[in-house]
């Protein structure tokens, strides 16, 4: 294949490279989940109306457009760092694949890569529908929404840089791999009770946009209580660790995810005291983010596949053959 050639011609990317692009791809996908955020307390939601043109007969802001000059450019920049994105996404797609060609049983790193420019579409496609239904509350859960998997694939990407590929070894017994399934579910959970609340809140992104017709105070307390079942199930893990005397390794990503949990539980319950300040919203959307990254981290941290073999280039005789 041409492109294979092309990509075969480029250095072999060193382990601080895989972990550079890993890094990098994890902090794309959440910084871009934190910039919709100031997208929509600031009310720049419709600040670009139309899709992909900012204004009719633009792609930038127009300044006579009747839309307030710092909505548009909010909005805008929001989309210019969707390039952004894609820029990380071919960087990783590149660089996986640099890495099979010299190590063929690498398959399963290449397919993570990809995920990261296809998740890329996909939020396009839907951010697009999310401009055109004019911010409907709805749309705007699930634009949210469609990026946490993305988190979560770019942290098993940066975990598959840096281990091998034999078949997952538990490093807890089944029913802590149980438990923390359900961890993952709800957490997910968690995150999609949140989108309601502020589906229901002040916050619309548009001044004309629809609001959820419920109240808050109810939605806050279904959030939070599944925050609390989280807690709960996050702390039976916990026993599981202890029983089987897990490694530091393990126990480290676990204090991890109970600090930043817990820090942005607070966080929530100060947000909704203080009536919902717009700075707020936006480190809540950051801990959301965290939340996931350290769970990510957990749920990789708990199996073994094997030593990494792809950190240095294949021998010359072996790439030759």
């Amino acid at each position: 294949m041409p492109f294979t050639s092309l990509v075969a011609r480029l250095p072999f990317p060193s382990a601080a490279v895989q972990r550079a692009v890993g890094i990098a791809a994890v902090l794309a996908q959440a910084l871009i989940g934190v910039t919709g955020s100031i997208v929509r307390v600031t009310g720049s939601g419709l600040g670009c109306p139309t899709w992909p043109q900012c204004v009719a007969g633009s792609l930038v802001p127009k300044h006579d457009s009747g839309i307030d000059a710092l909505n548009q450019w909010i909005e805008f920049g929001n989309r210019l760092l969707t390039f952004v994105v894609v820029l990380v996404a071919a960087v990783a797609v590149i660089t996986a694949w640099r890495v099979q060609i010299d190590h063929p049983e690498r398959k399963r790193l290449v397919k993570l890569a990809w995920t990261m420019p296809g998740g890329v579409v996909l939020q396009a496609v839907v951010g697009g529908l999310t401009v055109l239904a004019k911010l409907e509350w709805w749309t705007v859960a699930i634009h949210f929404l469609a990026t946490t998997p993305l988190v979560w694939l770019a942290v098993l990407l940066l975990r598959a840089f840096r281990e091998g590929d034999e078949t997952p070894r538990l490093l807890v017994p089944p029913a802590g791999r149980t438990i923390l399934v359900l961890l993952a579910a709800v957490m997910w959970l968690v995150l999609a009770a949140g989108t309601t609340v502020t589906g229901a809140g002040p916050h619309s992104g548009d001044i004309n946009t629809h609001r959820l017709d419920a109240p808050v105070e109810a939605l806050a307390q279904v959030h939070g209580g599944l925050l609390v079942l989280y807690l709960l199930l996050l702390a039976v893990f916990g026993l599981q660790l202890l029983r089987i005397g897990a490694p530091k390794s393990l126990w480290r990503r676990y204090t991890v995810v109970w600090v930043v949990a817990v820090a942005q539980g607070g966080l929530g319950s100060l947000q909704y005291a203080l009536g919902v300040p717009e700075a707020m919203v936006s480190f809540h959307v950051l801990g959301a983010m965290a939340v996931i990254i350290a769970t990510a981290s957990l749920w990789t941290g708990s199996r073994d596949r094997g030593p990494v073999t792809s950190l240095t280039a294949a021998p010359k005789e072996l790439t030759a053959a």
